[in-house]
């Protein structure tokens, strides 16, 4: 016999570590949080550094390959996503962003009232637990679950990136999370103590022993469980078992841009032709499932060094490695608790842009331009993205088993390889300026050789990819294509919501484990909201009856 629950969140990721946090805080409510990977007790990921061998770590990762991309020379490309007790939050690079003023206002402009800058402001306030001495609290939280701090120890080499950048006429920027923020700066990041602080850490660790909440790790959602246009529970797969959990109130997917529509899919809601082409029986037909995707594409200039100031491996460097160690043994500080990505900003390609489309990632160490994780010597690796990309990609299926078909869509829009290279050429201007050329720079990607317009776009077919912010795939909305409402209530299924950054109509500019919390915050608050409501029209009928 199936065990029974209020609610039964799938997915315990940056989102769904929020909900069943929050949902369990009542101890009337019982919770059943499911997770299809493990606990996250390795040091890869309590490590800062550890970032460097995750994103490939098949104990904590789905495994995602995007089909062959059009725009890419054909290319696929790896999709990290976490499988873990705190989803992609234990496996990105920490990096602390919003957005902008202006996504959110969007968002409310298309039809999604309660979704704006100053409705959502809270919520990001709600989950922060700032540590930085004389933070503004009218814009930042302090006392909230998520440790959010400024770098231990940041990298020399990334104050010469701000002062190339400034020699540039580029601003600074010592807050990212204001409204509305441009410049380059250092990022803070979701570290405590000098440790990665996922949402599992913040959300999940001080309250496994609530009597009301259950936890289960390697427990594989295969459907969602409908009986008359109702969702009423979860099958799963755990040890190779099949097994049930059902939900008295509301089933709540936080599985991600890749993972719920999948699931929606495989349950039978999405659009009803490619359920009935993959074999599966529609429940009901929502053409918006698993369209809309969006990502922030992205291409890296790497450079070696002749100086050994940046992170690195090298004989010249290992005494300064050894200390490393020990100030990460003693203090949680040094080489080990860098995030990598330390510093970076939000630029406009053009004068005329409105607000900065374009956002750098710059990492004071050697990025492997051969697919190592670790490579030998030292150098700096500068990252450009597209913030806001006109290109759509889609997340479908062909078979009723085994992996999505993802489709990124990179660069399919001419205006984001038009983007792209506008970016791509400053990023260089850059890293020429005499603050960074003084370490005896030596690019290695692009190449000396390339330098007109022709010889950068194929360079951009070649190695742009995406910088893992899949986001839109269950999009809320009140059109056709819309898949959740602006309460994130699934059209058409009761009992059922979506909360995750799959329900972003567009995506954020920066960096998307932020938003994702903050989605969850909020969630929380309205499934809350909704059952206090649902209870007090039931007890107003009882009474006129």
């Amino acid at each position: 016999m199936s065990e029974e629950f209020d609610y039964v969140i799938v997915g315990a990721g940056s989102a769904g570590a929020v909900l069943a946090h929050r949902m369990s805080e009542d101890p009337a409510i019982r919770v059943c949080l499911l997770e299809a990977g493990g606990r996250d007790s390795s040091p890869l990921i309590s490590t800062p550094i550890g970032v460097a061998f995750l994103a490939k770590n098949p104990r904590h990762t789905w495994g995602f390959t995007s089909a062959p991309q059009t725009a890419l020379d054909g290319r696929e490309l790896a999709i990290p996503r976490g499988r873990v007790l705190g989803g992609s939050s234990a496996i990105n690079g920490m990096i602390y962003i919003r957005g902008h003023r202006a996504d959110y206002d969007d968002w409310a402009h298309a039809g999604c009232v309660g979704w704006d800058y100053d409705s959502v402001l809270p919520y990001f306030r709600k989950a922060e637990g700032n540590t930085r001495p004389g933070i503004d609290t009218a814009v930042h939280g302090t006392d909230g679950p998520l440790s959010v701090s400024d770098l231990g120890d940041p990298n020399s080499t990334d104050y010469d990136f701000l002062e190339a950048a400034q020699q540039m006429q580029l601003r600074t920027c010592a807050d990212f999370n204001v409204a509305e923020p441009e410049g380059v700066g250092i990022y803070q990041v979701s570290q405590k103590d000098g440790r990665r602080h996922s949402t599992s850490a913040a959300y999940l660790a001080g309250i496994r022993s609530r009597p009301n909440l259950k936890i289960i790790t390697g427990a594989e959602a295969s459907q969602i469980l409908i009986d008359n246009q109702r969702a009423v529970g979860i099958a799963y797969t755990l040890d190779g078992q099949q097994a049930q959990v059902r939900a008295r109130a509301e089933v709540i997917l936080a599985t991600g841009a890749i993972g719920s529509p999948d699931l929606l899919l495989r349950s039978g809601i999405g659009p009803g032709a490619q359920i009935k082409g993959f074999g599966g029986d529609v429940v009901h037909d929502l053409p918006g499932v698993g369209a809309n995707l969006q990502d922030h594409t992205d291409v890296m200039i790497i450079c070696r060094t002749k100086s050994t100031a940046p992170w690195g491996v090298s004989a010249r460097a290992l005494p300064k490695l050894a200390i490393h160690g020990l100030n990460w043994m003693t203090r949680r500080r040094g080489m080990l608790s860098s995030n990598m990505v330390e510093a970076g900003g939000f630029i406009r390609s053009q004068p005329s842009e409105p607000r900065p489309d374009l956002q750098f990632h710059f990492i004071p160490g050697l990025k492997s331009h051969r697919g190592r994780l670790v490579e030998y010597g030292h150098g700096v690796s500068l990252h450009t993205c597209i913030l806001r990309p006109d290109s759509r990609g889609s997340v479908t299926r062909d078979a009723p088993a085994g992996a999505p078909i993802v489709d990124l869509g990179l660069l399919t829009a001419d205006t984001d390889m038009d983007r792209l290279l506008r970016g791509v050429k400053i990023a260089r201007d850059i890293l020429a300026q005499p603050p960074l050329a003084r370490h005896g720079l030596d690019e290695v990607l692009p190449g000396e050789a390339v330098q007109d317009d022709d010889g950068l776009r194929s360079y951009l077919r070649a190695q742009a990819r995406t910088v893992y912010h899949p986001v839109g795939t269950c999009a809320m909305g009140t059109g056709h294509d819309a898949v959740v409402d602006t309460r994130l209530r699934v059209h058409g299924i009761a009992g059922l919501r979506i909360a995750d950054a799959s329900i972003m109509p567009t995506i954020v500019s920066g960096n998307t484990n932020a938003p994702a919390i903050m989605i969850g915050e909020k969630a929380a608050d309205m499934i809350k909201e909704d059952a206090k409501h649902g209870a007090a029209a039931l007890e107003t009928r009882a009474a006129i009856a």
